[in-house]
C-alpha cells in the first residue's frame, strides 16, 4: 500500500537536560549548518495545543500523488462545528520542527601554545527533520443513514470538503466509506468499531479540486481542528491497519505549565550530550537516523522518545531555528501565548517522536501534562582540532591528548549508532588502523 492509499488517523490534545546540564547552560559553541536532508520520510507531523479541556490539533498534510486522491479520516470525541475547523500554514509547522529538532554543537580547540587562548565562537543550525505525512483515502460524498452512518455536519473550509460522521456499526461505516470512494485499509472495521463503542465521531476531509486549483501553491495547507473534551489522546491505530511497515510520528505539544508524556507507553529521553568525530558535521542526517533506529530497537519499539522540552519563556540555549513568536504560537492553538505583556512569558513546548506499528503499539497514545518544566534537547558535540603550530611543550601534550579524545569520540559514535568502530576510524585521520584505548561508558550508554 502506497502513501496515497494509507489512512492517516490522528487525534490529540495538549501539549531536564540530562547529565551535562551545567555544561549546556554555559554553552559557548555554535550550532553547525549541515545538509538539509530529510531524516524520516515515511512520517507525520502533528501540533497539539492543550488548555484545560480545549484541544487544538494541526496536521501537516504532506502526501504523494494527485490532490484528488487525498482524504483523511480522524476519530474525534464530539461533533466539530465549522468555526472549529481552519486551514493553517505549513511554514509554522516547519518552523516548530526546525526550532525543536536535535542539534549538532561545534567547538574550536584553542591554540595550545600562545597566551591567552583564543576561543572562537559562532552560530549556525542543523539539518531539517522534515517529515512526510502518510496521507490517504479517496473522496467521499453523500449518504445519510446508509449502513447506520449519519452525516452530522457538512462544511466547506478552504480547499477541503469536510464531513462529520457518526456510526452504529463498524462494518457499516467501513462499507459506507468504501462505497463513497474512500480507499481505506481492508480490515479497518475492527479498529473503527473500538472508536464507535467509545461514542466517537469521525472527521472526514477530502480535497475540493476547484478550490485547490485557485491556490497559488502546489501543496495542501495543514488542517486545524479545535474541540472540547477531557480526553487527552492520539488515535494512531487506524493508520497502522495494513500499513507497509512502521511509521514515524512527530508530536509538537504546547501546554501552559510543563512537558507532556505518554501515560500508557514509556516516554524515554533520546541520548544527548555525546561527543562525536568531526566528520559527523557532513553526515548528521545519517548519524541521527542510525541513532534513532538503534534506540527504537533497544526499546523494542515500545517507547515514545523525548527529543526536546523547553519553556516558551526562554529561548533555547542556543537555537537551531527562528524563535517561535507569540503570534505564531497562537496560530498553532496556544492562545495563552499572546496574553502576557511583552510577548511569550508562559507555557511549554514538548517534542515527542515515535516509530510505531500495530504489533508494538496496539493502543492509541494517551497523554498527560506534567509539572516538569526542566529543559532537555537532543544535542551532539564535535570538537574541531587545532591545526596550527604545536611545537611547544603544551602543544605536544595537546597532540597526545587529542589522539585519546578522538578515540573516545569514535567509541561514542559506534555506541550511539551501532556502526563499526573500525569503519568509523577510516574517516578519522590518524586513526585508520588504530584499535583505540579502553573508555568508561558515559551515563546514557549505561541506561
Amino acid at each position: 500500500m502506497n502513501k496515497v492509499q494509507r489512512s492517516v488517523v490522528a487525534l490529540a490534545s495538549a501539549v531536564g537536560l540530562a547529565a551535562m546540564a551545567d555544561q549546556a547552560a554555559a554553552f559557548c559553541g555554535f550550532y553547525v549548518s549541515t545538509d538539509d536532508s530529510q531524516l524520516f520520510n515515511n512520517a507525520s507531523k502533528v501540533v497539539l495545543a492543550r488548555r484545560g479541556n480545549l484541544t487544538t490539533m494541526t496536521m501537516a498534510n504532506d502526501y504523494k500523488g494527485a490532490a484528488k486522491d487525498f482524504a483523511i479520516v480522524i476519530p474525534v470525541p464530539t461533533v466539530i462545528k465549522k468555526e472549529q475547523i481552519r486551514v493553517s500554514e505549513s511554514a509554522l509547522i516547519d518552523q516548530m520542527d526546525g526550532y525543536t529538532k536535535p542539534r549538532l554543537a561545534a567547538y574550536y580547540d584553542p591554540d595550545p601554545c600562545p597566551e591567552p587562548y583564543d576561543y572562537r565562537v559562532n552560530e549556525g543550525l542543523i539539518p531539517s527533520m522534515a517529515m512526510e505525512d502518510a496521507a490517504v483515502p479517496k473522496p467521499s460524498s453523500t449518504g445519510s443513514r446508509s449502513y447506520g452512518v449519519t452525516i452530522e455536519a457538512s462544511y466547506d473550509v478552504g480547499e477541503y470538503d469536510i464531513l462529520i460522521l457518526s456510526a452504529t456499526q463498524s462494518d457499516g461505516l467501513e462499507r459506507w466509506l468504501v462505497d463513497n470512494h474512500y480507499n481505506i485499509p481492508r480490515g479497518a472495521s475492527d479498529v473503527l468499531g473500538s472508536y464507535i463503542k467509545q461514542g466517537m465521531k469521525f472527521f472526514v476531509a477530502k480535497v475540493d479540486l476547484a478550490e485547490k486549483n485557485k491556490l497559488e501553491q502546489p501543496f495542501l495547507r495543514p488542517l486545524q481542528v479545535e474541540y472540547e473534551s477531557p480526553k487527552f489522546m492520539l488515535p494512531i491505530r487506524l493508520g497502522t491497519v495494513n500499513a507497509d511497515g512502521p511509521q514515524d510520528l512527530l508530536i509538537f505539544a504546547l501546554t501552559e505549565k510543563g512537558r507532556v508524556e505518554t501515560t500508557n507507553y514509556r516516554t524515554t529521553k533520546i541520548p544527548t550530550d555525546a561527543n562525536v568525530p568531526e566528520y559527523v558535521e557532513q553526515e548528521f542526517a545519517s548519524f541521527y537516523t542510525a541513532l534513532f533506529q538503534k534506540q527504537v530497537a533497544k526499546q523494542g519499539m515500545q517507547t515514545v522518545f523525548l527529543e526536546y522540552a523547553w519553556p516558551l519563556s526562554i529561548q533555547c540555549d542556543p537555537c537551531t531555528g527562528v524563535y517561535m513568536s507569540g503570534d505564531a504560537l497562537t496560530k498553532m492553538g496556544a492562545s495563552w501565548a499572546s496574553e502576557y505583556h511583552g510577548g511569550v512569558n508562559g507555557g511549554f513546548i514538548t517534542r515527542l517522536h515515535v516509530r510505531y506499528d500495530m504489533a508494538h503499539f496496539p493502543e492509541d497514545l494517551a497523554f498527560q501534562e506534567t509539572a516538569d518544566s526542566s529543559t532537555f534537547q537532543g544535542r551532539y558535540v564535535i570538537n574541531h582540532k587545532f591545526t596550527g603550530d604545536t611545537s611547544c611543550a603544551a602543544g605536544k601534550q595537546y597532540v597526545k591528548d587529542l589522539y585519546t579524545r578522538e578515540e573516545a569520540d569514535i567509541t561514542s559514535l559506534a555506541s550511539l549508532t551501532g556502526w563499526s568502530a573500525d569503519q568509523i576510524r577510516k574517516k578519522v585521520p590518524g586513526h585508520e588502523s588504530a584499535s583505540g584505548p579502553a573508555r568508561t561508558p558515559s551515563w546514557w550508554e549505561q541506561q
